[in-house]
């Protein structure tokens, strides 16, 4: 008996709506990044996307438990001297809430070609609005 390898469009991708709104950043995260991976289906493979898109709703009513809001820092550089920048989560939710959810998700998904086209997957949106009406997202439940 030979090991099923899913191929490359042979899976046909459905759109997922999740609404993040009083959600725990780290179980949304997760639950997204495996459907994203394609891990929620009985012929998932490693190195092939088979995984489906994923769009948020609500990202900025996202919630982060314990001290999350005031200690937890996200860091960026410019690559000039001196050039690195630090915000906390609540700052960041505050100016750019789909990049908490956005960042969260992407540590969560493979350093690799293949991740960045799985991150390309996933749509964020800071309110209850999106584009992407016409392809019929079915609820995602956590």
């Amino acid at each position: 008996m030979r090991t099923y390898m899913a191929k490359q469009g042979e899976i046909p991708q459905k759109w997922h709506l999740m609404d993040a709104e009083g959600q725990v950043l780290g179980r949304l995260a997760t639950r997204v990044a495996a459907v994203l991976r394609g891990k929620h289906r009985p012929q998932f493979t490693p190195h092939t996307d088979t995984g489906d898109f994923v769009v948020v709703v609500n990202a900025d009513k996202v919630r982060l438990t314990g001290k999350k809001l005031e200690e937890k820092v996200y860091y960026r550089h410019s690559n000039w001297p001196g050039g690195l920048k630090s915000m906390t989560a609540k700052q960041l939710l505050a100016q750019h809430p789909d990049r908490v959810i956005t960042y969260a998700i992407q540590g969560m998904l493979p350093k690799n070609p293949l991740g960045r086209r799985l991150l390309s997957k996933l749509k964020v949106y800071p309110g209850a609005q999106h584009p992407h009406a016409a392809q019929r997202p079915e609820p995602l439940a956590v």
